[in-house]
């Protein structure tokens, strides 16, 4: 199956075409003032190997752009960047959190992206649509404009996250919310917060390097852009840790307060088991085939019927003063 290709072409700071045939990059790339974009969907080692050529990319850099479940990280080579990364967006009808990987390669005039079916690539050209005056910057820009798009759904997605968790406390304490849905809607966002702080957490170097001086590929003026985006990673960094923490204590209350019903449940139905005892014992004694005050007679049931209504009754407003019952 042939893989999706999208291409754009920028020429000192403008965007000039899209739907650049492939075989024209090989001359474009030599001109002074062109940029670059070229966007696989799906691609194989094969449908790579054109580009491979053209921009001088590693072939180990290659074999990892078409191998899935790569760590978030950015590896340097002598005539490029590699940067694996990953797009995260949480269910409208779930709690199950839906992450696509985003692999690119960045050179001096160049950036290729390479990424599954999940990801529509109208968002990031959207994006960098919406910066017309920072296409100055080539390459640079194109890259600040991917990081800044997946940070962005990184925090909207963890925004989303504690919106959801806020409704969940909400429900803690409602007696009418079943338990099982409570219990499983808390282990769903968990997975979802552990798989997003996977994401996460390694975008910490990759920024880090991408803002280190000494890379010659990148503009120097999008420093202040780049560290905005580190900005943001720090920002859902550090709310995902605490919202997983959240959930923590969400499930130890939950489960506190199950404990607590259930000793509340035993306390009343010990309870109610003693005043029904004492009818049982009352009527066993008066019961027996010996000689007793009343036996076989009148007074015997009005005895019977006094001592259980007066020790059945005293059981009872002591369980009610203690708040058992």
């Amino acid at each position: 199956m042939t893989s999706m290709v999208l291409t754009r072409l920028y020429r000192n700071g403008e965007l000039e075409r899209e739907d650049v045939a492939l075989d024209e990059l090989d001359d474009l790339i030599r001109q002074e003032g062109v940029t670059i974009w070229v966007d696989y969907t799906s691609p194989t080692a094969e449908d790579l190997a054109g580009t491979e050529k053209v921009f001088g990319l590693h072939r180990l850099a290659v074999e990892d752009s078409v191998h899935e479940h790569q760590r978030p990280k950015l590896d340097r080579y002598p005539t490029h960047l590699f940067l694996a990364a990953y797009h995260a967006e949480l269910g409208s009808d779930s709690n199950e959190l839906k992450v696509s990987e985003i692999k690119a390669f960045i050179t001096k005039r160049a950036l290729v992206t390479v990424h599954g079916p999940d990801m529509d690539p109208r968002q990031l050209t959207a994006h960098w649509d919406a910066e017309p005056d920072l296409t100055r910057h080539g390459t640079s820009f194109l890259l600040w404009g991917l990081l800044d798009l997946i940070v962005d759904g990184h925090f909207d997605t963890v925004q989303e996250l504690d919106a959801r968790i806020d409704a969940l406390e909400e429900v803690l304490f409602d007696d009418a919310a079943p338990d099982h849905n409570l219990q499983r809607r808390s282990f769903e966002l968990r997975k979802s917060l552990v798989q997003l702080r996977r994401a996460v957490l390694p975008m910490h170097e990759v920024l880090n390097t991408l803002l280190r001086r000494d890379l010659e590929i990148l503009d120097t003026e999008m420093q202040p852009f780049l560290q905005d985006v580190y900005d943001h990673v720090l920002r859902v960094s550090e709310w995902t840790e605490s919202l997983r923490d959240l959930v923590t204590t969400i499930l130890e209350t939950h489960i506190s307060i199950q404990g607590n019903r259930m000793n509340l449940v035993m306390k009343k139905v010990t309870s109610w088991a003693a005043i029904i005892a004492v009818p049982t014992a009352v009527t066993g004694f008066f019961g027996q085939n010996v000689p007793f005050l009343g036996f076989q007679a009148p007074l015997g049931l009005a005895l019977s019927l006094g001592l259980i209504i007066v020790a059945s009754a005293a059981l009872y407003l002591t369980f009610k003063k203690k708040e058992w019952i």
